[in-house]
C-alpha cells in the first residue's frame, strides 16, 4: 500500500504516457486492426500536420501566450500554394510562398503583441477571423482541386520515410534543439516563467516574442502544406478549428498554459500522436462520429487534471 502511494505522484506526472498506453490497449482490444503496423504508420502520418502546427504553438504557450490564428494561417497558406501551383509555377515556388505567408502572419501577430501591448488572445482571435475571411476571398468560397505534383508530397517517401513524417521529424528536431540547446530557447523559458524578471535581466523580450509568433506562423503554414497534400483540395472549411487541436496536442504533451514549462520532444510529439490515435481508433471500431469530440475532451481533461494534481 505504501509503495503504491509513493508511485502515485509519478503516475500523475506521467499521465499522458499512461493515457497513451491505455488508448493503445483499449482500441487494440476492441479491434486487432488498430495495432497493425500499417495502421500505426498511418496514425503517425495523419498526426504530422497537427503535430507541426503544435510545435509552433508550444513556443507560444511557453511564453504564456496563445496563437488562435494558426487554423486560418493554414487555410491562407494552402490557398496561396494552390494558386501558385495552378498558375503553372514550380512546387518550390509554392513552398517559398507558404513560408512567406507564415512569416507575414507571424510578424503581424507579433507586432500587435509586442508594440501595441495587446493580449495575445485578442490579437490572434482577430487575425483568426481576418485570415479566414482573406482565405475565403482568395478561394472565392469554392474548393480548389490541386494537381498531382502537389499531392505527391502527401504520399512520397525519402529513404522509406513518408514525407509528412520526415517533415514533422525535422521540424520537431529543430525545435527541440532550439529550445534545449540554444540561448533563444532559454530566453523563451525565462519569459514564460517570469516576464518582469526577464526584462530586468536585460533580455530583449519584444524581439523574442516576435520571433516566437513568426515560428508559430511558419509551422502553421507548413502544417497547412502537409495537410493539403494529404487531402488533395482546399475546401472553405480547411484548417477550421485546428488551433484547438494544436493547443490540445501541446497541453497533452505537458506544456503549461501559464508558460515556462513544457517540451516539444517527447511532449508535443506524444500529444499529437495521442490525439490522432484516439480519432483513428474511433474510426476503426466504427464508433458514432458524434462521440469523437466527447471522448477527446474527456482524455484532455483527465491528462490535465492528473498532471495538475501530480504537481501539487
Amino acid at each position: 500500500m505504501t509503495a503504491a502511494l509513493q508511485l502515485l505522484p509519478l503516475a500523475k506526472r506521467q499521465a499522458s504516457w499512461l493515457l497513451f498506453g491505455g488508448v493503445l490497449l483499449v482500441f487494440g482490444w476492441l479491434s486487432p486492426k488498430f495495432l497493425e503496423a500499417n495502421n500505426l504508420v498511418n496514425i503517425l502520418i495523419q498526426s504530422s500536420s497537427v503535430g507541426i502546427v503544435a510545435v509552433g504553438m508550444t513556443f507560444v504557450l511557453l511564453t504564456a501566450g496563445i496563437d488562435l490564428s494558426v487554423g486560418s494561417v493554414m487555410f491562407v497558406a494552402a490557398a496561396v500554394a494552390g494558386k501558385v501551383v495552378l498558375g503553372g509555377l514550380p512546387l518550390a515556388v509554392a513552398v517559398l510562398a507558404i513560408i512567406a505567408v507564415g512569416v507575414v502572419c507571424g510578424v503581424i501577430n507579433g507586432l500587435f503583441v509586442t508594440r501595441l501591448k495587446l493580449l495575445p488572445f485578442i490579437v490572434t482571435l482577430a487575425t483568426l477571423y481576418v485570415g479566414r475571411g482573406f482565405g475565403l476571398w482568395l478561394t472565392e468560397t469554392r474548393a480548389m482541386n490541386l494537381p498531382d505534383n502537389l499531392l505527391r508530397l502527401g504520399t512520397a517517401k525519402v529513404l522509406g520515410v513518408p514525407v509528412p513524417v520526415l517533415t514533422f521529424g525535422l521540424t520537431l528536431g529543430a525545435a527541440h534543439l532550439v529550445l534545449m540547446q540554444m540561448p533563444f530557447g532559454r530566453r523563451v523559458y525565462a519569459i514564460g516563467h517570469d516576464r518582469a524578471a526577464a526584462q530586468k535581466a536585460g533580455l530583449n523580450v519584444g524581439r523574442t516574442l516576435l520571433l516566437v509568433y513568426v515560428i508559430s506562423g511558419v509551422c502553421a503554414a507548413l502544417g497547412g502544406l502537409i495537410s493539403v497534400a494529404q487531402l488533395g483540395a482546399v475546401a472553405p472549411t480547411f484548417g477550421n478549428q485546428r488551433e484547438f487541436a494544436a493547443v490540445a496536442a501541446a497541453v497533452l504533451g505537458g506544456t503549461s498554459l501559464f508558460g515556462g514549462r513544457g517540451r516539444v520532444f517527447p511532449g508535443t510529439l506524444l500529444g499529437a500522436v495521442l490525439i490522432q490515435a484516439v480519432e483513428n481508433g474511433l474510426v476503426v471500431v466504427n464508433a458514432d462520429p458524434y462521440l469523437y469530440p466527447l471522448v477527446m475532451s474527456v482524455i484532455i481533461f483527465l491528462a490535465v487534471l492528473l498532471r495538475v494534481r501530480g504537481e501539487t
